[in-house]
């Protein structure tokens, strides 16, 4: 039996993995974008389950409202502003498909703000499944589930936009290749660090990461699927959120 560190290390990995799937399908296959905002939709569906059933219950159980609100607003509020500065420095449409990233040329810098906002997103889901390892000494493998669903469309739309923008194949697969070992580095950390901690924190915590990934959401993944998918984006969401749902359940 592996130690637990190591196997929160190696489950964060499989979860940014997909991030690379995800880049490698949207690099290599052409894939119209009504299809990549549809499976935009489905995996903001299934992140929205997750926080809503996974992440947000489990915090309240283990350090009650108080830290749970305090955490989850401090998590959206941080990544926002962090959020917020990138979008200044050329990576507001680093998740879009179509041809709004701007160039190296167009926007000096971007190409940095773009991996540092994508590496943004990745780091709350992946700590968090470190975090779920904490009590039980077992993954939460509906976690991990959700998070590689909403990864996979997450990197094939990004790649896709990447790559209209002119960007090289070394820089698309050297940022979501780093973003995949971070992954399983964050989730390392998650365990590691935060088995020290008290319930509060680690439910704050918890709260924190579920914060941010729903302002990821709607910041950048929600706005990618709308624009395409127009009328059918909620719907397909629904199946998302279902999907993940039933993870839940079946998990439990």
């Amino acid at each position: 039996m592996f130690p637990l560190w190591l196997q929160a290390g190696f489950w964060g990995l499989v979860g940014g993995s997909a991030l690379l799937l995800g880049a490698g399908l949207g690099y290599f296959v052409r894939i119209p974008q009504r299809a990549i905002a549809a499976i935009m939709a489905f995996g903001a569906g299934v992140l929205i389950s997750a926080l809503a059933f996974e992440l947000m219950d489990e915090a309240y159980k283990r350090g009650g409202f108080d830290s749970t609100a305090i955490g989850f607003i401090g998590g959206a509020a941080v990544y926002t502003a962090a959020n917020w500065y990138l979008a200044h420095q050329g990576a507001k449409h680093r998740k879009r498909s179509g041809k709004q990233q701007p160039s190296e040329d167009e926007n000096g810098g971007s190409g940095l703000a773009i991996a540092v906002g994508a590496l943004l997103d990745g780091i709350p889901e992946s700590i968090v499944i470190g975090v779920s390892m904490i009590e039980g000494g077992t993954v939460s493998w509906v976690t991990v589930a959700a998070v590689f669903l909403s990864n996979v469309p997450e990197g094939l739309s990004s790649a896709a936009g990447m790559k209209k923008a002119g960007r090289s194949i070394g820089y698309i697969f050297g940022v979501w290749g780093a973003i995949a070992v971070v992954s399983g580095v964050a989730a390392f950390l998650g365990y590691a660090l935060f088995s020290h901690f008290s319930v509060e924190i680690i439910a704050a915590t918890t709260a924190v990461a579920a914060g941010a990934i729903l302002a990821m959401l709607s910041d950048t993944m929600i706005p990618e699927a709308f624009e395409q998918a127009h009328d059918f984006a909620g719907l397909i969401t629904v199946f998302g959120f279902l999907a993940a749902f039933v993870l839940s359940k079946l998990g439990g």
